[in-house]
């Protein structure tokens, strides 16, 4: 009974030990950051600024937005990035709706004038006929030329929905809607922070082989950053071309005259921007911790050089990505933000306290415990597949598809992920396919980052329906989007998963 017993706590043990695994400490200081970046409006600051660089054009704009969005995803969750942005985009579309209607407006005033002036000197000519024309011609004091114009909207409004005056407009607002969606999902990619399944890929990589020690942020960033930067690229030539045209030589003439669509625009934004106010003292702390963090990161193994982990030889294993951004996420606690003040009697304020950049209570509402506990259970599962020998039979049960080309392979392991993910959460996607992805590589002799990297990536491309991604439901929400909308894209998102399980993947390792 004792050794039974002992047999039970030590399967406890090992099964509740992967629930704490250094994934876990890494999203906890990530979310930290995160926290601190969003409650001092520092990622809104960082995506205006982004969108006032590439200027007001609608391609520019665009590439602006998803430039930005892509860049907060690469440190921020992908949802909490979208639901940012979004407001602001859609501020921005919206202006530029109604700075149209009021120069058509404007337009139709001066038409309606100058066509009743010529009219009535012609009439002069004619006598009686010039009264009756008059009468029906001659303009009404008032609002008549508002009158005019508001006719046109709702006749155009008539054919493309109440909310759009024309179906250009309206495809703009579903080019936007897509643009926050792609550049939210595509930045993170470009880190192994920047979403769930690139952590959850890392730590099942580094548990089934510990002695490969390729897998890290600088490794994962010198290998994503490219790809990321072409995917984003093309998703905005795509989504231009699909839904307003891509005219090449209006997009890089120099020396144009900006249009009332564009002004109107620029405005919005320097107003968005000119609301936060000059950069405050805790945002440039949360900056410089920020800074801090990456490059701790992009330091401690380079590759090229000996990193700063080197200093700790003696304790190999121990200092990890977790342990900077748990050591950073520790100072968001401490550091203090403002000073708590308080009137004595006499009248007087003094300070009695400070407080953090951020607390606890602010902590744990950004804290995904949701997906801190499914990713504890698929590594649990995948302990327990290794344990009983389930995944080498698995394995050996898929040997037969060595006889494939490796590029086959990775193509249908790729297509598979991304069908599966479409119904199912992208954690829980990537959990219970690692398990069988990692035996298939090893009995039909590949190298295991050719095939679990792609599927990796692949997991993210869940583009297909609203609830198949976080960042697809909160577009989806603002109404301008249909799921039709959304399922046209899937032709792009197959040509994508084809370039990256291309041979260009296979040449970064």
């Amino acid at each position: 009974m004792v050794k039974n017993g002992d047999r039970e706590v030590a399967a406890i043990i090992q099964v509740a030990s992967a629930y704490f695994k250094d994934f876990h400490l890494l999203l906890i200081g990530v979310i930290c950051l995160a926290t601190s970046i969003e409650k001092w409006n520092l990622h809104k600051r960082i995506a205006l600024r982004m969108v006032m660089m590439v200027g007001v054009n609608p391609a520019w704009l665009t590439l602006g937005f998803m430039s930005s969005t892509a860049f907060l995803s690469m440190w921020l969750s992908n949802t909490s990035t979208a639901a940012m942005v979004m407001p602001i985009v859609e501020a921005v579309v919206q202006q530029i709706i109604s700075a149209e209607a009021e120069v058509e407006a404007t337009q139709m005033t001066y038409f309606s004038g100058s066509t009743n002036q010529g009219l009535e000197i012609d009439e002069s000519v004619d006598g009686n006929e010039t009264n009756e024309k008059k009468e029906k011609t001659k303009p009404v004091p008032g609002n008549d030329a508002g009158k005019t114009s508001s006719k046109m909207e709702l006749e155009k409004n008539s054919g493309t929905g109440n909310r759009y005056r024309t179906k250009k407009d309206h495809m703009m607002c579903k080019l936007m809607c897509l643009c926050i969606a792609y550049s939210s999902t595509i930045g993170g990619l470009t880190t192994i922070t920047g979403t769930s399944t690139n952590l959850i890929f890392a730590e099942h990589f580094n548990t089934r082989y510990p002695e490969c020690h390729c897998i890290n942020f600088g490794s994962w960033f010198i290998m994503s950053f490219p790809a990321a930067v072409i995917i984003l690229l093309l998703s905005w030539v795509w989504l231009q071309w699909l839904f307003l045209g891509f005219n090449f030589k209006e997009l890089f003439k120099c020396g144009k005259t900006k249009t009332s669509r564009q002004k109107a625009c620029a405005e919005v934004i320097k107003q968005e921007y000119q609301k936060l106010g000059p950069i405050r003292y805790q945002e440039i702390v949360t900056l410089v911790l920020f800074v801090t963090m990456a490059v701790l990161w992009f330091t401690r193994e380079p590759g090229f050089v000996t990193g700063w982990s080197a200093l700790f030889s003696e304790y190999p294993g121990f200092a990890t990505d977790s342990t900077v951004a748990l050591l950073v996420g520790l100072l968001f606690f401490l550091i203090p933000a403002k000073r708590l003040t308080k009137t004595t009697p006499a009248g007087e304020t003094v300070a009695f306290d400070y407080s953090p950049l951020i607390t606890w209570k602010e902590f744990q509402s950004f804290m995904p415990w949701d997906i801190a506990i499914l990713v504890g259970g698929g590594f649990a599962l995948a302990d327990g597949c290794e344990e009983s020998g389930l995944s080498k039979w698995m394995g050996n049960k898929l040997s037969p598809l060595g006889s494939l080309p490796v590029w086959l392979i990775i193509l249908i392991s790729s297509l598979l992920v991304t069908s599966l993910t479409e119904i199912a959460s992208n954690p829980a996607t990537i959990t219970l396919i690692l398990p069988i992805l990692a035996p298939l590589a090893e009995a039909i002799h590949v190298n295991p980052l050719y095939i679990l990297l792609p599927s990796t990536l692949s997991t993210s491309f869940a583009f297909l329906l609203p609830v198949a991604n976080p960042p697809n439901a909160i577009v989806f929400s603002y109404g301008h989007l249909k799921v039709i909308d959304m399922m046209r894209e899937s032709t792009y998102r197959v040509l994508i998963q084809s370039v990256e399980a291309g041979p260009g993947f296979n040449v970064l390792f």
